[in-house]
């Protein structure tokens, strides 16, 4: 159902994929928005290595949730920083694309469980985060997205 990458030589492991979506901190999700364009926006992501589904955070309303709740099929764009190779101006840098449903969810509990596994990729002050989940998880949704298919790639930018 998903193509095959055209550059087999330059595709990574799923592995390789794993590590990229569980170290980086952000992506592109990209939707079915209106009139057929698609829209796609940048958001922090949690990978949730036991169940290989990825979480984000959100409102209660906007394009993102009105496009979701037409259709749940989406695409998540994760992209590296890149490393120079010793010697080499160019960069090597690692992506991944995985497809697939989105759900909505909209319990407290598992909003405030994941939210606080999301903000430990970006600090450990366990004060900080408790009082901005206390703040905001009443006001939050998460999207969990059930990968059908995950794809990466390396590429030299020389």
């Amino acid at each position: 159902m998903f193509r095959k990458l055209t550059r087999k030589n330059r595709q990574i492991s799923q592995n390789e994929c794993i590590e990229v979506l569980e170290k980086e901190t952000r992506g592109v999700l990209s939707v079915n928005g209106d009139n057929g364009y698609p829209y796609g926006m940048p958001m922090n992501h949690f990978y949730n290595p036991d169940n290989g589904c990825i979480y984000f955070h959100c409102g209660k309303a906007g394009h993102r949730l009105d496009s979701i709740r037409k259709s749940d099929k989406v695409s998540f764009c994760v992209m590296e920083h890149g490393i120079r190779n010793e010697g080499e101006w160019a960069l090597n840098v690692r992506s991944v694309i995985v497809f697939g449903k989105i759900e909505i969810i909209d319990n407290l509990q598992q909003i405030v469980d994941i939210t606080a596994k999301l903000s430990h990729k970006f600090t450990h002050d366990e004060s900080y985060i408790q009082s901005e989940i206390e703040r905001g998880a009443k006001a939050t949704l998460l999207l969990k997205l059930v990968p059908e298919h995950i794809c990466g790639k390396l590429v030299n930018e020389a």
